[in-house]
């Protein structure tokens, strides 16, 4: 098995350009992903990451087709889809899991419909779907890093009415805040956390990024905003761990990092200090 020194030099490696650019991209990924996943999770939402996984698949599969930015195709298809599903859910007729199950996954059969019309489709596909650590180009780090730092950003800034939403929806909407726009706000960076993951994660297991890390800090803190630094650390923490596993065992990037966090959560639900398993069986114990 690779040391952990000799990783650090493969890090340094200019041979090995493609893996500094590839744990850049993962952290920055997880960062945003666990600063929207503490929403996500106040909300009860997490469906919502795999469905919109789903929904930029067709507009990953249209991208490819006409040979443009895959990111950018699944950035509008996630946007869209998004749009609708916020659009749609303001009457209540029908609950919001209910819409998004319905939106998301006819996005997800119109990008089966693209990609069986589009020959030699198949390697790109599996990048898509399970992650790839050779295909980080300099482009990608920088959008990563500027569209997390306008995610992390807006949801820093309207944390107070965002928490507000997820806390108890009507009061909200009896305080005369914009809900509306709230929930698109909400949509649209779950679509921008997913799209900039699907390069190290892949589209299959991004939803442990957005779930994992902000459901370990939830068992750490009670306050949102520490939730979000803890969960942002969290997520850092796995990435850099599981990039090592996986390059020194040689074994699928985006799954090591998510059995990673797994590992942090179990940890989390065990021996956390107020609300851990092992601590409440000890106080019930002793009562």
């Amino acid at each position: 098995m690779l040391s952990f020194g000799d990783f650090l030099a493969d890090l340094m490696n200019p041979a090995l350009g493609f893996l500094p650019k590839a744990l850049i991209v993962a952290m920055l990924s997880a960062i945003v992903c666990a600063v929207v996943g503490t929403h996500v999770v106040l909300r009860s939402m997490a469906f919502i990451g795999d469905a919109v996984a789903h929904a930029v698949f067709p507009g990953i599969a249209i991208a490819f087709a006409l040979q443009g930015s895959v990111l950018l195709g699944g950035a509008v298809a996630g946007a869209v889809v998004a749009l609708l599903v916020a659009t749609f859910s303001q009457r209540r007729r029908i609950k919001e899991d209910t819409l998004i199950g319905i939106f998301f996954a006819a996005a997800f059969a119109v990008g089966l419909v693209v990609i069986s019309r589009i020959d030699g489709y198949t390697a790109s596909l599996t990048s898509f779907l399970f992650g790839s650590l050779t295909g980080v180009s300099n482009s990608q780090v920088y959008a990563v890093a500027g569209v997390g730092f306008v995610v992390v950003s807006l949801l820093i800034i309207l944390q107070r009415p965002l928490s507000a939403v997820a806390l108890d929806r009507e009061s909200a909407q009896a305080m005369n805040l914009p809900v509306f726009f709230l929930d698109i706000v909400l949509y649209l960076a779950v679509t921008a956390a997913v799209v900039i993951s699907i390069s190290t994660i892949g589209n299959i297991l991004v939803l442990a990024l957005l779930v994992t890390p902000a459901a370990t800090a939830r068992m750490l803190s009670d306050r949102l905003s520490i939730m979000m630094v803890l969960s942002a650390l969290i997520g850092a923490a796995a990435s850099f761990i599981g990039l090592y596993f996986s390059w020194a065992l040689d074994i699928p990037t985006g799954a090591t990092i998510v059995l990673t966090v797994t590992v942090f959560f179990l940890a989390a639900w065990l021996f956390a200090p107020r609300h851990g398993l092992l601590l409440r069986r000890k106080v019930a114990a002793n009562a």
